[in-house]
């Protein structure tokens, strides 16, 4: 099959499983404990344990695909190459959407815990300002050029993990245990429900998969990096919600907008709450900042290959950016934020991820059946095709936790993009 040959393959295990590390943890962490603690409690650990094992499920789906396919293009290459180009063409439109729906809940997120600094943010107005200050400046940075978004990004990395270690390393030793308890098992549906929204903690690693086209000797790199992360992930995951359970208690869910620093608070007092909402604050901008800078480019592909309007190819004439897309995204990604809160966000973005991820794995199935080899032994999935069909089912289970509202967003989306690929590839033949 063909190869990215023009790229440098720099990018070996180490390399790899900080970028995956990087861009999985990150805003949702800071918020989603106390959505957790609403529906389950103590036993808010079993949703994460849950998600983790969908995602180790997925990720030696990922790890198949990626020692196949040698393609810059993450996930959207693998489905492209098992299935042809349509279907590759309604991959990239999920993860499009996927984009649009958690940049915008992360922005609710940074809304409120900027509004947990300075209590006047909460007022809707005051709110609304906010989000149109920060996808406006956001995307007049961007409209000057690549670089300097790029820089705002490098910036952010150190500083959203830092306060999550000082939490957990100051606050472990302090829980109550009695906080920890479970009174009952909880249902199933509950615990379903609380997976379909803590599963966008786990969202990232198909982003660092993007650039597979760049990965030494990736059918042993890809799946070494995406266990090694996962494992490192989930372990801070679970050590988080325990700490800050363990801190609060029965009240954690009360604190929506802050439980971490809230939890904070208990053991380092109002400076320890101050530095966990900086690095909410500074990690929430640094996803914002890292979405603004690629997926308006998605937009300009979007609009190259006639699917959205031609405007979105327009170039700026001195900056060399697509600046009609850059702005027009920053403008629906501020409405959406505006207009919803950050759960709500999230579970849109899990639909449409959980949805390309049942697509990815579909797709690995195809490759090994096809036999399409990149570089090296391709990666074999133990048990054969146990672990899709189970990646397949949990996946299944976890979207039958969603609403028919949630579903219907993503397939009129989905619909009105077929339709406008039919019309394209109609008008192409003639």
């Amino acid at each position: 099959m063909r190869s990215d040959s023009g790229f440098v393959r720099a990018l070996g295990v180490r390399q790899l499983t900080a970028s995956i590390i990087n861009v999985t943890i990150g805003a949702g962490i800071f918020v989603l404990p106390a959505a957790a603690a609403a529906t389950l409690g103590p036993a808010a650990p079993l949703a994460y344990i849950v998600c983790a094992v969908l995602m180790a499920l997925i990720v030696c789906c990922f790890a198949s695909a990626g020692s196949r396919v040698s393609l810059t293009g993450g996930l959207y290459a693998y489905v492209e190459v098992a299935f042809g180009p349509f279907v590759g063409f309604l991959a990239g439109v999920l993860y499009a959407l996927m984009a649009a729906f958690a940049v915008a809940s992360v922005a609710s997120a940074f809304a409120g815990s900027v509004g947990a600094v300075w209590r006047g943010a909460n007022a809707p107005p005051m709110r609304a300002l906010l989000l149109i200050a920060l996808f406006g400046g956001l995307a007049a940075i961007n409209v000057r050029g690549v670089k300097p978004g790029a820089r705002v990004i490098e910036v952010m990395t150190v500083a959203k993990l830092l306060p999550l270690v000082v939490f957990v390393a100051a606050g472990i030793w302090a829980v109550n245990p009695d906080y920890l308890r479970w009174p009952s098992m909880p249902a199933m549906s509950q615990i379903g429900r609380t997976a379909i929204v803590l599963i966008f903690a786990f969202v990232g690693v198909e982003i660092a998969l993007v650039p597979s086209g760049e990965i030494r000797d990736p059918a042993r790199t890809v799946p070494r990096a995406l266990f090694l992360a996962l494992a490192i992930t989930t372990t801070l995951y679970l050590l988080i919600q325990t700490t800050a359970q363990g801190l609060l208690g029965p009240s954690m869910s009360t604190y929506a907008a802050a439980p971490l620093a809230e939890a904070a608070a208990r053991v380092l007092g109002s400076g320890g709450r101050l530095l966990v909402l900086v690095g909410a604050i500074v990690s929430m901008f640094g996803y914002v900042s890292g979405d603004m800078l690629g997926s308006p480019r998605a937009w300009y592909a979007f609009g190259r290959a006639g699917v959205l309007p031609a405007a979105m190819t327009r170039v700026h004439p001195a900056y060399h950016t697509p600046y009609v897309a850059i702005v027009v995204y920053a403008c629906v990604v501020a409405t959406l934020a505006i207009s919803s809160s950050f759960t709500q966000l999230a579970v849109l973005a899990n639909v449409a991820a959980l949805t390309l991820y049942l697509m990815c794995v579909a797709a690995s199935v195809e490759l090994q059946r096809r036999d399409i080899r990149a570089d090296g032994t391709p990666f074999a999935v133990p048990g054969g095709p146990v672990i899709p069909i189970a990646a397949a089912a949990v996946i299944l289970w976890l979207l039958s936790n969603a609403t028919r509202r949630e579903f219907a967003v993503e397939a009129i989306v989905l619909a009105a993009a077929s339709l406008l690929y039919s019309i394209r590839e109609g008008v192409g033949q003639r």
